[in-house]
């Protein structure tokens, strides 16, 4: 025979044995362990019956789910979280309380603006006005006008940006007292298209012309993704004025509470690149002989909006220069005295400015005080703030960076709470209601907050003590 034949029948064979011999070993294992089993369930327990084993097995599986949900629960919940407006379709990109507080408006990616009620801030439920939006682009801001019944909701779309003013005609002076209470109507009073150049419109802020000759009517800045700031007529639509911020790029802008003065937050470069010389030797050939680097302060401009005698807004000037942060303001907010402003920047400070200045006489801005933000990474870096609000009793600075929220005392810079998850996503804005809302039994200040995670939180005040 032949000998490679010889090799590849033994190697056959022997291959067969083996795995005869596996297989043999395996399933004679299985049997064993399943005449185990079939053993140990036909002896009885005395000690646990069988019956009560279904509860002990629905426990079993339950278990893990509802250790999951309280973990995830106790997760979000915070002491200073009351309560959480739903029901929105996607992101909640901007907010705005009345002047009294008794309304937030939120204006949302799903292309609709809801006028909550907020007679409890603690209700289980809330009753909303829906105002659906024109199609052709999503809505980045809202603020109110002269009362709760009219309000002012900016949207963009690849053509440009978009105002409209919402509101219902004005009664008779016999339902003048019911006016506030009431929810503005869906209905458009007037519009603008394809404003600031068709850039985005990142912040809308309303106050009321209440200082000096003003006519009491809420006046609006809008102020766009690029330098420009336009000035409202809250009430007609008019223009007042324009602003050039003369920065690389705007952050936000706001009025001071009285209608007085204009500040704007905005991206700047924080080193300058300039050619120091030339030398000219006798051939006439130039030389380059050096560049400096030049570290230099972030000047902010603030500008007052003066009024006529007739109340209408005569011009907007520049007032004054806030000199001292070494790099980019992220945003800022007036004293409800309208007489200092806060600002918070990317060299890791907080400044509280005096305004009350006579700046005609070239008196400059006072820093009041200075605090290190106090928000920390892992690695011990500063985290800046994306967004501030002061309360109306100008107490508590709250601060926000993505989606953490800080609640700061203004007279000594120290964090009085934190919530590290504030929201599921990005927190996209925050504002305090201008007044005490009814909670419970009670009154309470109330700091809402909006986020990518399509809801709206309410929150009340820290503990000053």
């Amino acid at each position: 025979m032949d000998p490679v034949l010889l090799i590849t029948v033994l190697s056959v064979v022997l291959g067969a044995l083996i795995a005869l011999f596996f297989f043999n070993s395996y399933f004679g294992k299985r049997r064993s362990e399943v005449q185990s089993i079939a053993k140990a369930e036909l002896q009885p327990d005395h000690k646990k019956p069988s019956k009560p084993s279904q509860p002990i097995s629905k426990k079993s599986h339950a278990k893990p789910h509802t250790h999951a949900a309280d973990k995830d629960q106790n997760k979000r919940h915070h002491p200073l979280d009351v309560n959480t407006l739903k029901g929105h379709g996607d992101s909640v990109t901007g907010l705005c309380f009345s002047s009294d507080g008794r309304n937030l408006a939120t204006a949302c990616a799903d292309g609709v603006v809801r006028v909550f009620k907020l007679d409890d801030a603690l209700s289980k439920s809330f009753k909303f006005l829906r105002i659906n939006l024109p199609p052709g682009g999503p809505p980045t801001a809202v603020t109110f006008t002269d009362d709760a019944s009219s309000i002012v909701v900016a949207t963009h779309n690849l053509s440009g940006s978009s105002l409209y003013m919402y509101g219902e005609e004005k009664t008779t002076s016999v339902n003048e007292n019911k006016q506030q209470a009431k929810l503005p109507l869906p209905e458009i009073k007037w519009e603008h298209h394809k404003i600031h150049d068709k850039r985005a419109i990142l912040t809308l802020y309303g106050a009321t012309a209440s200082y000096g000759s003003g006519d009491g009517c809420t006046i609006i800045a809008s102020c766009s993704e690029g330098t420009d700031i336009i000035i409202w007529h809250g009430k007609t639509g008019n223009i007042l004025g324009h602003v050039d911020s003369n920065q690389l790029k705007n952050h936000m802008a706001a009025i001071s509470p009285n209608g007085r003065f204009l500040a704007a937050a905005a991206f700047t470069a924080d080193v300058k690149v300039s050619i120091a010389a030339v030398a000219i030797n006798a051939y006439d050939h130039i030389h380059l002989m050096g560049y400096f680097l030049i570290i230099y302060e972030s000047p902010y401009e603030v500008w007052e909006i003066v009024y006529s005698k007739d109340g209408s807004v005569k011009e907007v000037s520049k007032a004054m220069q806030l000199k001292g942060h070494k790099s980019a303001v992220t945003w800022l907010c007036f004293a409800p005295n309208s007489e200092q402003i806060i600002t918070a920047s990317k060299d890791d400070s907080i400044r509280i400015w005096n305004i009350n200045v006579r700046y005609h006489l070239d008196e400059d801005p006072k820093t009041l005080k200075v605090f290190p933000i106090p928000l920390r990474d892992s690695s011990g870096a500063t985290m800046h703030y994306d967004r501030l609000s002061l309360s109306p009793d100008g107490r508590i600075l709250a601060a926000t960076h993505r989606s953490t929220l800080q609640w700061l005392s203004v007279e000594t810079g120290k964090v009085l709470d934190m919530a590290d998850k504030a929201h599921e996503g990005d927190i996209t804005s925050v504002a305090w209601a201008p007044k005490t809302i009814p909670m419970g039994n009670g009154q309470g200040l109330i700091l809402a907050t909006s986020s990518g995670d399509k809801k709206v939180k309410l929150w009340t005040a820290p503990s000053l003590d």
